[in-house]
Parts: structure tokens; C-alpha cells; sequence
């Protein structure tokens, strides 16, 4: 077996480095995983470099949605100084490629069979232009609740399959004295659950809404459904949601203080970190009505162009060892998601893992694997921030459905 280590034993010969913010055999990695899960997941990567004798130099910006982090890559790229590699997801990837400031992945790519074992969905984040530009660690899917076990046995045990038991359990949880919805009032969290809503209302509707961006999916009926669904679980979340942290939210669950959470698979090592057990202190499930879909994104390592080529081979050398079925494994098992390539076994992942691992090979397989809007894998920046403004302006109480649904279509039209 091909193992991590002697991969990345390479990196500490090549890795000499130019820039006077990083010392000699150092990767600088600009990332936004700071949560307690996400750090643990990324100790699983700076654990095996540092065994191989590369150091880690960390620059973490804070925010789940990665949004400061662009901006503060943005600056340093303006600079002239731009970090070794750089956490990002999907058009944030398109975007600097097309400004032609990514490390050409390609003969690496090649070389390790990559094509053969990224999903598609993926690799059209991956590469552009039909090079390969950045290394997927994983695959988050985001149509994901998490519910605290002792909420869902105390308000009668059976998990939701459909909108309608959805609502009788959170009603339950509210007579039980619970807040029923563990909610951020974030923007990318908002948008979070409303792909989710938006993905219950049929694969079509989301991917005519979503992806082809088709402005009487964006403005009609099914929409305004999708809007009173939020208003309806608006109702559902306790009065200090706003501004809250997504891991504060899921602790609320781990901590028996909520009944559930709607969020992606990155929720899940909160409650691994909590020492929590997948079926006996909480249950995962799709978002009811979006069984046999799946929406994704990808966390994927961009590495920035450098004329040093030592810096050039370091860069290869982390890809490489991103991409090595054993990291994929170990890193995956903490972080809550699953490998990026479709070759790595579930032998060590939990039950939570084992089904998003099967569920995202069926989705792949039945063309019901798609680009979650709300984590930028939909479509660019500008219409993704588009729709933050109007389902957070809808979910504050500023517009009503109808209203909410009009003015969807019309801001995703002015972003295009």
C-alpha cells in the first residue's frame, strides 16, 4: 500500500520556501477550519507532515461559510505574496483559475490516476480549462439533520421520511420543552437549509432553480412552497439564533438543549469530538423528501503559483499526499465527510459515514448528485450572494413568500 508517510518524506527535501513569512521547510496553508472538529480533522494532516519533517505554517480565518478567508487571500494575492495552498470551494476555484494565478496540477493529476477516481461533479471544480488545478480532500453533503437520540425516542422515536412528519416531530419537541431547530442566523446557514427545502420539492425544481438559474422555477409556486416551508421552520428556532455559530448550534443538540439541527456532514465532528455515538446519542438523516439526492461541496487545496521551484515541488508534494487513499481515509473519518475519491474503503468510517459514503456513490450514479447553491458549488459568487440576501431577508420577516419569490428571481437575474 501506498502510504502517506513516504509520500510526504519527499515534501521535507523539496519543501525550501521563498517568501520571507515562512521559514525553510514550511507549508503556509490559509484555511477556515477553527471549529473543534474541523481542528481535529486538520491536525490529522499537519500530524502526518510534521511526521515526515515538513512544518505547518497555520493561517486559520475564521467563518464556516469561508467568505473572510476569500477576502483575506484576496489581499494577500494583491500583495504579491500569495500562501502555499489555500483551502477552497468550487467557483472560488474557477475564478482564480480563469486569472491564471493556480499551479498547474495536471501532470501530477495524470500520473496518479485522479480521473479515474474523483466523481465528476468533482472534477468539474478540480480542473479548468482541462488542467487540473486544485487537490479535493473531501466531500461534504449538506441536506443532512442531526437529532439528539433522547429528543427523537421522547417525541415518539421514528425518524421523519416526509415534510408533514417533519413538522408533527418538531411540534413534539416544542410540547417537550426543547427548542425543536438549533439555528445559526447566519447567512450561508440560512441558505443551507433552504437548499434543503428547496432540494425536498423535487431533483427538477432544484436543479432548474439551482443550476440552470431558470427564472420561473426561481419566481413561481414551487418556490413560494419552498419559502412558507423556511417560514415554517423559522417558527421552530429559539429567539437568540441570530449571529450564533453553526457548532454552537449543533452543541445545543449534543447537550440535549435542541431536538435537531439542519446542516451539512461537518456537524457530525462535533459530535464525534463530544464523544457522542452515531445511534445511540444522535441520528443522521436526509432531510425528509431528499432521499437519493445528494447536494455537495468539496473542500479542495488550490495551490498558488510560485517561481521557486522547490516551492513548485512542495506544492506537488502536498497534493500528492491529499490525494493518498490513507489520508483521504483518516482525515474523512474525523472531519465528518467522506473521501473525495470513490476507491477508499468505509472499513473505519461509523454508520453516519458508511451511509453518506453509499449515498453519495448512488447519486453519483443516478445523475442526483448536485452543486449545493448555498456552499458555492451552484453557481458563481455573485448570484450565490444574491440569494443569501433575499432567504435571510425572508427568514428575518421581511418579506413574505410571494414577495421572497419575486424578488429571488429578480436578484438572481441582476447577479448573472
Amino acid at each position: 500500500m501506498r502510504g502517506f508517510y513516504g509520500k510526504a518524506l519527499t515534501a521535507a527535501a523539496a519543501l525550501v520556501l521563498s517568501t520571507s513569512l515562512v521559514k525553510a521547510a514550511d507549508v503556509e496553508v490559509l484555511h477556515w477550519w477553527t471549529s473543534g472538529g474541523e481542528a481535529a480533522a486538520l491536525n490529522v494532516l499537519k500530524d502526518n507532515l510534521a511526521g515526515a519533517g515538513t512544518g505547518w505554517l497555520d493561517m486559520p480565518v475564521a467563518g464556516g461559510g469561508g467568505e473572510a478567508a476569500m477576502t483575506t487571500l484576496r489581499a494577500r494575492v494583491t500583495a504579491g505574496n500569495p500562501p502555499t495552498a489555500v483551502q477552497m470551494l468550487g467557483f472560488d476555484i474557477q475564478d482564480w483559475a480563469k486569472e491564471g494565478a493556480l499551479a498547474d496540477l495536471t501532470a501530477t493529476a495524470t500520473a496518479e490516476g485522479w480521473d479515474k477516481v474523483v466523481p465528476t461533479a468533482l472534477q468539474a471544480f478540480s480542473t479548468y480549462d482541462g488542467k487540473w488545478v486544485a487537490a479535493p480532500v473531501n466531500v461534504h453533503s449538506t441536506n443532512w439533520i442531526w437529532i439528539n437520540k433522547a429528543a427523537l425516542d421522547a417525541a415518539g422515536g421514528k425518524a421523519p421520511e416526509t415534510w408533514e412528519e417533519l413538522v408533527a416531530m418538531l411540534d413534539a419537541m416544542k410540547a417537550n420543552g426543547i427548542t425543536p431547530l438549533a439555528h445559526g442566523g447566519q447567512a450561508w446557514q440560512d441558505a443551507t437549509v433552504f437548499d434543503a427545502v428547496v432540494l425536498s420539492l423535487g431533483a427538477d425544481f432544484y436543479k432548474a432553480a439551482m443550476i440552470d438559474l431558470d427564472p420561473a422555477a426561481l419566481g413561481g409556486e414551487t418556490m413560494v412552497e419552498a419559502f412558507n416551508r423556511m417560514a415554517t421552520l423559522r417558527s421552530y428556532v429559539d429567539d437568540n439564533f441570530s449571529g450564533r455559530d453553526w457548532n454552537l448550534a449543533s452543541a445545543m443538540v449534543i447537550n440535549g438543549e435542541a431536538g435537531m439541527q439542519m446542516m451539512g456532514d461537518w456537524a457530525k465532528g462535533e459530535f464525534l469530538k463530544a464523544g457522542k455515538v452515531p445511534g445511540t446519542d444522535f441520528v443522521c438523516i436526509r432531510f425528509p423528501g431528499t432521499q437519493g439526492m445528494v447536494t455537495f461541496n468539496s473542500d479542495q487545496f488550490a495551490m498558488f503559483n510560485q517561481t521557486d521551484p522547490a516551492m513548485q515541488e512542495a506544492q506537488v508534494a502536498m497534493a500528492k499526499a491529499i490525494m493518498d487513499p490513507v489520508f483521504q481515509s483518516a482525515f474523512n473519518v474525523v472531519k465528518g465527510s467522506v473521501p473525495a475519491r470513490t476507491d477508499v474503503p468505509d472499513t473505519d468510517f461509523d454508520d453516519c459515514g458508511k451511509k453518506g459514503m453509499k449515498d453519495l456513490a448512488e447519486a453519483n450514479t443516478n445523475g442526483m448528485l448536485f452543486g449545493s447553491m448555498a456552499h458555492g458549488h451552484a453557481a458563481p459568487a455573485a448570484v450565490k450572494n444574491a440569494l443569501y440576501d433575499v432567504v435571510t431577508a425572508h427568514f428575518n420577516g421581511e418579506y413574505d413568500a410571494a414577495t421572497a419569490a419575486t424578488e429571488l428571481a429578480a436578484a438572481v437575474e441582476a447577479a448573472k
